[in-house]
């Protein structure tokens, strides 16, 4: 029984010799992990932000294109009004809603130059208060240049940058805010040219042809000639 309490203090000894001689490491270690604690911190509180305006967004978000969250409020001539929904995580989020700002993220379909009936397409297409997905790409100015996904069944969803394109309903335009020599510019730019292609064959929106009648009608409408002899016609039935 003593030589077992001899054995025991022997090497609690040893232990606290070792941790003397290594007193700089441990503390060292217990700095680190304190230091990584915060970081993930800073990580989560991040993640769980609420962005009310382009500039809030972290210039690594934008970089690294991120995914955010959002719900529609409206649709205007300069892009898509959205409320950032940021990620919920307890204690954290409860917290931040207490000082959490109000506004609106100003989303555009980036690589595309929409035409009027593309606006109202959007108008018809997408719900007040529907959630959304935005990619980030750019930043320019106070507007985001963003692929947007809309959600279309449970395990699907839909490219709206694409689909406008794929329906004829606007053009293919300089992706603002990526690099033109990058790989992902290119990546996206075949993608949304291909989109504009399928319309132009199909003849879709903008790019449907007018019929042989429609062409004629412009013609007459247009002929100055028969402008002129129409206003004289009026003038002559006026005057009698």
């Amino acid at each position: 029984m003593a030589e077992r309490r001899s054995g025991a203090a022997e090497a609690l000894s040893r232990l606290s010799e070792w941790a003397d001689a290594h007193l700089s490491l441990l503390r060292s270690l217990s700095t680190g992990m304190a230091v990584a604690g915060v970081l993930v911190l800073a990580r989560s509180v991040r993640m769980t932000t609420k962005f009310t305006s382009a500039s809030d967004i972290p210039v690594g978000f934008v970089e690294k294109n991120v995914k955010l969250r959002g719900k529609l409020h409206h649709i205007t001539e300069k892009g898509l009004e959205v409320e950032h929904i940021p990620i919920s995580v307890p204690f954290i989020s409860s917290i931040q809603r207490k000082w959490q700002s109000k506004g609106l993220l100003l989303v555009r379909l980036a690589g595309v130059e929409l035409a009027p009936s593309g606006m109202a397409w959007l108008q018809q297409e997408l719900k007040p208060k529907q959630t959304i997905w935005f990619q980030l790409l750019g930043r320019e100015d106070l507007a985001l240049e963003c692929l947007v996904l809309v959600n279309k069944g449970r395990f699907l969803s839909m490219c709206l940058n694409e689909e406008i394109l794929r329906q004829g309903l606007g053009r293919t335009a300089r992706i603002e805010g990526l690099h033109h020599d990058s790989r992902l510019y290119w990546k996206l730019h075949k993608r949304l040219l291909r989109a504009e292609l399928k319309a132009l064959k199909k003849s879709k929106g903008i790019w449907r042809e007018e019929s042989y009648s429609e062409r004629i009608r412009d013609r007459i409408s247009n002929n100055k000639f028969l402008q002129t002899l129409k206003q004289f016609a009026n003038w002559l039935r006026g005057s009698i």
